[in-house]
């Protein structure tokens, strides 16, 4: 009896920890997103309040500052995207930027989140790696500007284990309608459901 009480307390204590977990963390994200907001928008705030000495309320004041912050952002993007623009912050950011430890990393995971770049493991390939038509099955990790892949495949039933294949687009067949979390569970049962995956 006092067993099954306690497996039932801690099933239940543990359930609704992994509940509340997920929507704390997002409550924190959201409120580290709020405080580099403010943080960035009130010295520019105080400046516009003490040089222009405008009369009217902090939230006007505030909006302005936003609107400044934003519009300035937009001018960013519209210079980077002329060729002299594009050119400039390449050098920038390869002499100086590129040393910076940690920026590769950051602007690569910025630019997964925005959609700018896809998140690696995002398309389920398959791939003919010798030219034998045996198929593999992988996930494009890399694209390269010369059009070429960079192809993981994993070996089943750890798919932590696996291969890196540098291959031509024809080598690699795009599997569009396979999700990432389907082709895992083919590769860790080791081949068990592969039906959805061979379609073509």
């Amino acid at each position: 009896m006092m067993k099954r009480l306690r497996k039932f307390l801690v099933t239940t204590l543990i359930g609704g920890f992994l509940v509340i977990l997920p929507l704390a963390i997002l409550v924190l994200v959201i409120q580290l997103i709020l405080n580099l907001v403010r943080n960035l928008l009130d010295p520019l705030s105080d400046f516009i309040r003490d040089e222009f000495e405008l009369p009217v309320p902090d939230l006007i004041i505030t909006l302005i500052a936003f609107a400044v912050v934003i519009s300035f952002c937009f001018l960013v993007g519209l210079f980077v995207r002329t060729q002299i623009g594009k050119n400039l912050f390449s050098g920038i950011e390869k002499t100086y930027l590129s040393k910076i430890p940690l920026y590769g990393s950051i602007k690569e995971t910025v630019q997964q989140f925005s959609g700018s770049k896809k998140m690696p493991f995002s398309d389920v390939v398959l791939v003919d790696v010798f030219g034998s038509d045996t198929r593999m099955t992988g996930f494009i990790t890399d694209e390269h500007p010369s059009g070429n892949y960079t192809v993981f495949v994993p070996t089943g039933p750890n798919p932590t284990n696996g291969f890196i294949f540098h291959m031509k687009r024809e080598q690699i067949q795009f599997l569009d309608s396979v999700k990432t979390d389907d082709a895992m569970r083919s590769i860790i049962g080791v081949g068990v459901g592969s039906s959805s995956i061979m379609k073509f």
